[in-house]
C-alpha cells in the first residue's frame, strides 16, 4: 500500500531501519549470532511469513495517516508548517473529533467499573438500576471477570428485546453473539463461510466503494473478492442489475457464497430504500447467498425522505417464501450518536443459521475467551436506554437529539461546500458519517502522480496533508471505478473545526488546480 501513496521509503520506515541497525540487528550486523559466533538466520522474515498477511491492506490507518501523526509531532516541536493544526478526517472516531460522551452511558459504565459508587445517591436511580442489572449478570459481580464467550446473558437478552422493539418480530438471545466491535463479528462470520479452492473457492460479494475491513478479511482468508459497483450517478444506489452482472461473472472462476451490504453506506453515506432492501433479499435468496448486513450506522440518518429499514424486519415481512434465508446483521457502540469506539462493543444476530454451524461459531468465538466486558456493558446502555418517566430520560434525549441534529447539519454543509468548488462533486450524505467526493484531476496531476509511482488520488491526498494539514483517505483505498478519483472524509469535525477544514481545503484545491492545469 505504501507505494500507492508515496514514493521512496516512508520516514517512519527509515527510522525503524536505522533503529534496528543501532541495536545490532540490521543487515550490516548480521543479526544475533549463535554459540560459534556464526550469524543465525531469522526464523521469520518478510519472505517466510504468511503471504496472506502481506496481501492485507487497510487504508483508513495507512501511510498517509502515519505521516499525519508525524506532522502533529513536528508541530509540537515548533517545526514551521503552512498550517497550525492537523485535522484528521480519516476515520469515524467521534470523540477524537470533539464529540462529548453521552452522560447516561458513561454514568452506567462508571458504576459498573467502580461498584462502590452504587451507594452514591447523586447518580440517578435508573443509572444505578442498570449498573446493578449488568453486574448481577457478571461472574463475581465484577466487570473484570470473563463472561461467556458469546457474551453476558442478561445483555444478550436486552439486545434481543431491543431488536424486537425495533422490528416487531421475535428475537432469540441464543442468536446473539456479542463481539469486540462489529468488525470482529464480521470477521468471525466470514471465517465460517470461506472454503474451497479453484472454482469452488468462496467468493465474497463486496460493494465498491467498500469499507476496507471486507477486502482485508477476504485477503487474510484467501477468499475471492467479488466486486459490485455502487451507482455514483444515482447517489451511490445499489442496482440489482449490477449484482446480477457481478455474480454471473464471478461464477466463472469462484463460487459466490456471501453477499455483504453496508447500510447506511461507508464510505458513501447512502441509505437504502425499503424497496431496495427487499430486492437485495430476493436476489440473495434467488442466488443462494448468505446475506451479511452491516447496520452499524442505523441511527445516523440525515436526509429528508430517508429511513433505516433493517434487513431482518424486511426479511420477515416478505413472508414464508424467504423465511429460510440465512442472515447475519451487525451493530456497534462505535457509531450512531454514541461514538464510543474505544470500548469496542458490538454484536451480531444470526438468523436461520444451521444449528451445527452455530455450534462451530460458538467454538470459534470461545478461542478468544470473551469480548471486552466493558464493551458489552456499553452495548447494553445502547439497547436499553432511559425510558419515558425515568430520571435520566429527558437529559438523554436532549443529548442524543443534539448529536444527531449537529451531524445532519454537518452532513449537509460538507456536501454543499464540496459541490461549490470547481473540480469537486459530492453526492448527498444521506446517512453514516462520511462523504466520498469525486475529484476531477487535471491530466498533468495524473501524470505527475504516475511518474512518482503513486495513485493520482493518493498523490492528491498527500499534497493536501503536507500543504493544508488535512488528513483524508484516498478513494483507491476503498475501491472506485477505473478513471475516477475520490477521497473519504468524515463529517465528524466539530462545527468550528469543520469551517477551518473546508476553508483550508478550498484554498488548497484551487491552488492545486492552478498548478496542474494546462
Amino acid at each position: 500500500m505504501l507505494s500507492r501513496f508515496m514514493s521512496g521509503p516512508h520516514p517512519a520506515k527509515r527510522r525503524l531501519v536505522a533503529m534496528s541497525s543501532h541495536l545490532g540487528n540490521g543487515p550490516q550486523n548480521g543479526g544475533p549470532t549463535g554459540p560459534a559466533g556464526q550469524t543465525r538466520a531469522k526464523v521469520l522474515t518478510i519472505d517466510s511469513m504468511n503471504p496472506l498477511v502481506k496481501k492485507v491492506e487497510y487504508a483508513v490507518r495507512g501511510p498517509i495517516v502515519a505521516r499525519a501523526t508525524e506532522l502533529e509531532k513536528e508541530l509540537e516541536k515548533g517545526v514551521p508548517k503552512p498550517f497550525k493544526q492537523v485535522i484528521k478526517a480519516n476515520i469515524g472516531d467521534a470523540h477524537a473529533m470533539g464529540q462529548k460522551p453521552i452522560t447516561f452511558l458513561r454514568q452506567v459504565i462508571s458504576l459498573c467499573v467502580n461498584p462502590d459508587l452504587l451507594k452514591d445517591e447523586s447518580f440517578p436511580a435508573d443509572v444505578r438500576e442498570r449498573a446493578r442489572r449488568i453486574l448481577q449478570g457478571c461472574k463475581g459481580g465484577s466487570l473484570g471477570s470473563y463472561s461467556d464467550s458469546v457474551g453476558v446473558e442478561v445483555i444478550r437478552k436486552d439486545i434481543a428485546a431491543y431488536i424486537e422493539r425495533r422490528d416487531g418480530f421475535p428475537s432469540d438471545p441464543d442468536n446473539i453473539f456479542l463481539s469486540t466491535g462489529a468488525s470482529d463479528a464480521i470477521k468471525n462470520c466470514l471465517h465460517l463461510l470461506v472454503a474451497g479452492s479453484g472454482k469452488t473457492r468462496t467468493g465474497i460479494m463486496i460493494p465498491i466503494p467498500q469499507y476496507p475491513l471486507y477486502s482485508a478479511a477476504a485477503s487474510q482468508l484467501d477468499a475471492h473478492q467479488v466486486n459490485y459497483y455502487l451507482d455514483e450517478d444515482n447517489n451511490w444506489a445499489l442496482d440489482i442489475a449490477e449484482l446480477e452482472r457481478s455474480v454471473k461473472e464471478a461464477r466463472e472462476h469462484c463460487t459466490p457464497r456471501v453477499l455483504c451490504v453496508i447500510n447506511p453506506g461507508n464510505p458513501t453515506g447512502q441509505v437504502l430504500s425499503k424497496k431496495n432492501v427487499q430486492e437485495i433479499i430476493k436476489f440473495a435468496a434467488r442466488e443462494h447467498l448468505f446475506l451479511m448486513a452491516d447496520e452499524v450506522y442505523q441511527d445516523n440518518i440525515y436526509a429528508d425522505g430517508c429511513a433505516f429499514h433493517s434487513f431482518k424486519k424486511t426479511l420477515f415481512e416478505l413472508g414464508p417464501e424467504y423465511a429460510g434465508l440465512e442472515l447475519a446483521s451487525f451493530h456497534s457502540t462505535s457509531k450512531g450518536y454514541m461514538g464510543e469506539c474505544g470500548f469496542r462493543g458490538g454484536y451480531m444476530e444470526v438468523i436461520n443459521m444451521d444449528p451445527q454451524v452455530k455450534l462451530q461459531l460458538k467454538k470459534l468465538v470461545s478461542t478468544k475467551l470473551c469480548p471486552p466486558v466493558s464493551g458489552q456493558a456499553t452495548m447494553d446502555c445502547v439497547v436499553n436506554p432511559p425510558q419515558p418517566g425515568e430520571p435520566s430520560y429527558e437529559s438523554f434525549i436532549k443529548e442524543k437529539t443534539a448529536v444527531l441534529k449537529s451531524l445532519a447539519e454537518r452532513a449537509k454543509l460538507v456536501a454543499e461546500t464540496f459541490n461549490s468548488i470547481e473540480g469537486v462533486t459530492c453526492n448527498t450524505v444521506q446517512g453514516a458519517m462520511y462523504a466520498f467526493p469525486r475529484i476531477h484531476l487535471p491530466p498533468r496531476a495524473v501524470e505527475k502522480a504516475k511518474s512518482l509511482g503513486q495513485s493520482p488520488d493518493g498523490f492528491y491526498a498527500l499534497q493536501l496533508l503536507e500543504q493544508a494539514g488535512i488528513c483524508v483517505v484516498p478513494g483507491s483505498g476503498f475501491g472506485q471505478r477505473d478513471g475516477t478519483y475520490h477521497f473519504r472524509t468524515t463529517i465528524l469535525p466539530q462545527p468550528d473545526k469543520l469551517k477551518i477544514f473546508m476553508d483550508a481545503f478550498t484554498a488548497f484545491h484551487n491552488k492545486f488546480l492552478q498548478e496542474y492545469s494546462d
